[in-house]
């Protein structure tokens, strides 16, 4: 197991290096991350985010309900899947105005992005505390470190996707699929060379790099930017290893070549 960490952290530092000599516009593009947040804080609370009982050491999976999800009648999924903050706010942090303003993910929840660019990260914090609504209390669950990580991804790790991908067809915007191969190289060591090594989903319903990619965009680029909740060997966000949101969806552009199923 560890010659396998080993390899993914050199393969990912060579394909970064042969990245930083290159002079394209693109290479130059600093990390969304703000420099003064810690990367490892905001990339952890991206993943907490995506599902938080996989990253609290000791947290058990919810089997109720979300005490939010009652307000709304729309989405009919049921359980733990209702504690995930992407489930109400979306992959792209706008909820009913962005990627689930439609379709069976639709709950008419407001995203995370606008109260995120109005508040600090102290007052983002004191909201999962429950300060602007008791029943979006989080601290029985997550620790008051894991609610500092959290808040700091929202106050400084969240990116508009609508700049990088066309809702409407579901391709990146100005993505470069032969920069994303190079950088791929890193992803490939535990995904393999076509994507297929890992399956996300099941046997009968598999889901692979690629199929995420084509089919789920805006998760594929958050997924990318701060890493695999639960993931073994640990999955390194691009945030933590230095790539620019650009280079992520460089990525994109040449996973959604990889086959789907």
């Amino acid at each position: 197991m560890k010659k396998a960490i080993l390899l993914c952290q050199l393969i990912i530092l060579n394909s970064w290096l042969a990245l930083s000599c290159g002079t394209t516009e693109k290479s130059a593009v600093t990390p969304a991350a703000s420099p003064a947040r810690n990367v490892e804080s905001v990339a952890r609370g991206g993943m907490l985010y995506d599902t938080w009982w996989r990253v609290v050491p000791g947290a058990s999976e919810p089997k109720s309900d979300q005490a939010l999800w009652s307000l709304q009648t729309t989405n009919k999924r049921k359980g733990s899947v209702t504690w995930r903050c992407k489930e109400c706010h979306g992959w792209d942090y706008k909820g009913k105005d962005g990627a689930y303003g439609s379709g069976s993910r639709y709950t008419g929840f407001p995203g995370v992005w606008e109260a995120a660019q109005k508040k600090s990260a102290d007052e983002l914090a004191a909201a999962l505390r429950g300060s602007t609504n008791p029943k979006h209390d989080f601290s029985s669950v997550l620790r008051p470190a894991d609610i500092t990580d959290l808040a700091n991804f929202l106050k400084s790790g969240l990116v508009n996707a609508m700049q990088y991908v066309d809702y409407k067809t579901k391709k990146p915007v100005s993505g470069d699929a032969g920069r994303g191969k190079v950088l791929y190289a890193a992803c490939g060591a535990c995904h393999g060379p076509d994507g297929k090594k890992l399956n996300f989903g099941t046997e009968k319903s598999p889901e692979y790099v690629g199929t995420i990619a084509q089919t789920n965009p805006q998760e594929f680029l958050h997924k990318i930017r701060v890493g695999q909740p639960g993931s073994n060997p640990p999955m390194a966000g691009s945030l933590v290893i230095g790539w620019s949101t650009n280079q992520v969806v460089d990525i994109l552009a040449y996973a959604q070549t990889l086959p789907e199923k």
